[in-house]
């Protein structure tokens, strides 16, 4: 795999960022579709969108700096890096803070909660889908050892340095199933908001297929730094996949009004 894509000098392009960035700008464009779609207005989509960003990234930077107080202090220069890792504390911290902007600029701004959540389910999931892309090709979130024919083995020391992964070793592409899986799910939900019966169900649609994506996945993913709970029964981004599909089940089986006759007409 290849934790870099361009080394020019001093310039240094890593994958998982450059893909992950990627992500972000397909999403953003997605969700200008998905907004009018879901009779959202598309200008407030996109400054929600971007609102959203700029807290998950100020968040996970800092929090980043924070546990690598140390490490900074030897090599100040690298509060200025914009590199990228993946790691679940990290991926909660910022979806945490993300969630809490969107929502925080949806209700002062008086946006529909539940069109907007519809709105924003596909981009969402495509936007997984290419961080999971980054994240194979940076050796972030590998697999465990097999000895299937599609096995993935990583050589170049970065991937051990920035993200752990071992060398030489034939390990599941579990990024690559879980990218796999989150393109699906965005397919899904895209065909399923010009059609669903109530505003709100392509959300709860959303919440259970990530969830399943991720509980799926992790029986794949090597358990070093994922927080072993139960024994090793299951980890934390299994607790957490748990209660997303709890949230999507409650959400698509709620009893609620169904979609008005205008959100209909202008979807």
């Amino acid at each position: 795999m290849h934790p870099v894509l361009l080394h020019l000098g001093p310039i240094v392009l890593p994958a998982y960022g450059a893909v992950s960035a990627l992500g972000v700008l397909l999403g953003l464009f997605l969700a200008q579709r998905t907004a009018r779609i879901a009779g959202v207005n598309a200008a407030q989509m996109w400054n929600l969108c971007i609102a959203a960003l700029f807290s998950a990234l100020i968040v996970q930077r800092l929090l980043l700096l924070v546990l690598n107080w140390s490490a900074v202090e030897a090599h100040p220069q690298w509060m200025l890096a914009l590199s990228m890792i993946h790691h679940p504390l990290l991926a909660a911290a910022g979806g945490g803070a993300g969630v809490a902007m969107a929502t925080l600029y949806a209700v002062r701004n008086h946006l529909p909660p539940r069109s907007t959540a519809d709105a924003l389910a596909a981009p969402l999931a495509l936007g997984l889908a290419c961080e999971q892309v980054g994240a194979l090709l940076a050796g972030s979130g590998y697999g465990t050892e097999t000895t299937v024919r599609w096995a993935v083995t990583y050589t170049d020391p970065l991937a051990t340095r920035w993200s752990g992964a071992p060398l030489g070793v034939p390990l599941h592409p579990v990024q690559a199933y879980a990218a796999l899986g989150y393109l699906a799910l965005a397919a899904l939900l895209l065909a399923w908001l010009p059609r669903r019966m109530r505003v709100g169900d392509v959300a709860g649609l959303s919440l259970l297929g990530a969830g399943l994506v991720v509980y799926l996945t992790e029986l794949f993913r090597d358990p070093l730094g994922r927080g072993v709970l139960l024994g090793g029964l299951v980890d934390t981004p299994q607790i957490a996949a748990i209660l997303f599909v709890l949230a999507g089940a409650l959400i698509l089986t709620e009893v609620r009004a169904p979609k008005r006759k205008d959100e209909a007409t202008h979807g």
